[in-house]
This record gives structure tokens, C-alpha cells and sequence, in this order.
């Protein structure tokens, strides 16, 4: 039997349906992780009993709607269950491995969504008068969005993974320690230093 058929198997679920979620970021998930990726079915239906609650409701907080939250879910258990052997436990926690998955995968249906609405209004502005000021304001926005894309480049892994939850996902540094399974001080120093390097990197202040 394929990988993607047996994903096929599990559908997320839906605020407000009981679960058998456990604790996250434990040994038992890294165990689990590492049974899926040598094809134990039964080990990758414990682990999406166990976080498909928590990767739904990242979901739909980055995408905003529960259809395109279930199908981002579903891909990123897909992806899961493809790549369960790069899962590395000296690196971090077995939830937060997994639920940097989903958040990927929610910002990319973000911005695909994004980038259509753009193209939809570019043609049909097409035809429109131009306004030279909103088009320079346009621009300017393109290049300090790239600018920014740039500088969370030159971030950690760990600082730029804790910066896109707390600023493009709109977590509080409660919820950012929660997801990632840290303690809250180390949650907001990461933060804090992410934004430092953040500046320094886009020359804010020189």
C-alpha cells in the first residue's frame, strides 16, 4: 500500500469533535515519528491521533478557513508520513518538527491565494487609468516585502521558525513556547534576538 494512500485514510479533525490528543513534544511522538518513517501504520495513526487537533487549529489560524485548513492539514500529514525519517530529536521536539510542517504548508496556501487574488486585479486593472502614486507606493511595498523576505534568510532556523509564528502567524510568545515546546523566557529570546538580527540585517537605524 502507497504512502499517500494510507494518509488518505485519516481526515483532520474538526473543532469541537473529541480526541485522543496526548501531551505533545514528549519521547512517545519522536518514537512514533520514527516507527512511521520505517512504514508502521498503526504508529502514524497514534501520531495523527495525537497532534491532528493541535495542526488543524495552526492551520486554520494562518489560512482562515476550516475547507483550506482540512486540506492543508491533509498535506502536511502527507508530507509527515513521506519524511518522518529526517525528523532529528537533537534539533528540537517532535510537535514542534511537525507543526513547522503545517505552518509551512499554511503560508504557502497563503500566499498562492495571494498571488491569484493579485493576478485577478492586475487584469482587470488593465484597462484602468494608471495612477502614478498608488503605482510608486506599489512598488515601494514589493521592495521592502522582498527586502524583508532577504533578511529572514540570514536568521537561525530557530529564530526565523519563532519570528513567523509570533508576527505572521499573530501568536503571543505564550502560545509560541507552547507550539514549539519551549519555556516561555527562551520562547521571547529568540524572539527578541531574531528581531535584532532582523534590523541589523535590513540596516534599520544605520
Amino acid at each position: 500500500m502507497g504512502k499517500d494512500h494510507v494518509v488518505d485514510q485519516f481526515r483532520p479533525v474538526t473543532p469541537g469533535v473529541p480526541s485522543s490528543e496526548g501531551t505533545p513534544g514528549g519521547p512517545a511522538l519522536g518514537e512514533l515519528l520514527r516507527l512511521s518513517s520505517r512504514g508502521d501504520q498503526g504508529a502514524f495513526a497514534a501520531l495523527y491521533d495525537a497532534t491532528s487537533r493541535r495542526a488543524f487549529g495552526l492551520a486554520l489560524r494562518v489560512v482562515r478557513d476550516p475547507a483550506q485548513a482540512e486540506e492543508v492539514t491533509q498535506e502536511a500529514f502527507l508530507e509527515v508520513w513521506r519524511t518522518a525519517s529526517r525528523f532529528d530529536p537533537d534539533r528540537g521536539s517532535a510537535v514542534a518538527w511537525l507543526l513547522t510542517i503545517v505552518h509551512r504548508k499554511a503560508v504557502d496556501r497563503v500566499r498562492s491565494a495571494e498571488a491569484s487574488s493579485r493576478r485577478d486585479v492586475a487584469y482587470h486593472q488593465q484597462n484602468q487609468p494608471v495612477d502614478h502614486d498608488a503605482t510608486a507606493e506599489a512598488a515601494e511595498a514589493s521592495l521592502e516585502a522582498r527586502r524583508v523576505r532577504g533578511a529572514l534568510e540570514n536568521l537561525t532556523e530557530v529564530q526565523r521558525e519563532a519570528l513567523e509564528l509570533a508576527y505572521f502567524g499573530g501568536y503571543t510568545h505564550t502560545e509560541v513556547a507552547t507550539m514549539l515546546d519551549l519555556p516561555v523566557g527562551t520562547a521571547k529570546t529568540r524572539i527578541r534576538d531574531g528581531l535584532i538580527r532582523l534590523r541589523d540585517a535590513m540596516g534599520v537605524g544605520r
